[in-house]
């Protein structure tokens, strides 16, 4: 169902895709929850929802949520130990500890579940290969970016280069001009994308680069122009967006790339600290 979604995205009217993205970010919930109750947190009618099921083929909305209930079943996912803020005895303080850790705990842990684990592998593919790789990200996806080139420096030998571009401390979008089709470029995007993020790794698909996106949705616009994306939440048990899972993906993927890669990573690694190490670049104690 879920691919039948991403299919058919691109031609549905406004109203269904708000709906179509909101099932395809919250499977448990379409399971779970009533049809009025999704509608509600998708800010759409409940006949949206309706809609959205005939759209698809089928006879009423009831039917997906049997489709994703048995999905919910099979797969026998985990929730995380404690389900809502304050609900443990005690001082709540150490009650909201432990939701937003068990809640980042299962989130990072559902990477490695098989569908995602596939596209850890078919990412890593396409760095492994690569002449060069660029890292791209705005606002919060900016220090994702920047850990991945920083550990992606630390396999780079030869002529490689690893790049960060953007803001902040990283290079100008001049770097890319002379990227092309032997080129990777990682960019990060959540909700709400930034615009420059976008547009930057659509004028980068055009040149030939190859696309990889960590994104928080199968129909974002980064997952539009990627050849391989990479979906992590960014739902928190707080105020805020977590990028947790982001930087998470990040090092699964640069594990999987040294792999492939077929590099002595440790060796790279320690080369790379005895150089820094030389240039007193680390803290010693005074004697």
């Amino acid at each position: 169902m879920a691919e039948l979604l991403v299919e058919r995205f691109e031609n549905m009217p406004p109203q269904l895709r708000v709906a179509a993205r909101f099932v395809l970010d919250h499977p448990k919930d379409v399971a779970l929850m009533s049809m009025r109750e999704q509608a509600h947190q998708a800010g759409v009618s409940h006949s949206t929802m309706m809609r959205l099921a005939r759209w698809l083929g089928l006879e009423g909305y009831e039917d997906m949520r049997s489709l994703y209930a048995r999905a919910l079943r099979e797969t026998g996912a985990g929730e995380p130990a404690r389900q809502g803020m304050g609900q443990d005895d005690g001082d709540p303080g150490y009650s909201i500890a432990g939701v937003v850790a068990d809640t980042l705990a299962a989130q990072i842990s559902s990477l490695g579940e098989y569908g995602n684990a596939a596209q850890f592998v078919a990412a890593a593919e396409l760095l492994a290969r690569s002449r060069n790789l660029f890292g791209l990200g705005s606002r919060s996806g900016y220090p994702v970016a920047n850990h991945f080139v920083h550990i992606m420096s630390l396999l780079a030998g030869g002529d490689r280069k690893v790049t960060l571009v953007g803001e902040m401390g990283g290079h100008g979008l001049d770097a890319l001009q002379a990227a092309g089709r032997d080129d990777i470029l990682l960019a990060v995007g959540m909700s709400p994308y930034e615009r420059t993020t976008i547009d930057v790794a659509r004028q980068s698909a055009r040149q030939g680069v190859g696309v990889v996106a960590i994104t928080d949705s199968s129909v974002s616009p980064l997952a539009r122009i990627a050849r391989e994306t990479i979906v992590v939440t960014s739902n928190s048990q707080s105020f805020f967006r977590s990028m947790a899972p982001a930087f998470a993906a990040v090092e699964i993927l640069a594990a999987l790339t040294a792999v492939q890669s077929e590099v002595n990573a440790a060796e790279r690694v320690k080369r790379s600290e005895e150089q820094l190490a030389a240039f007193g670049i680390y803290w010693k104690p005074p004697r």
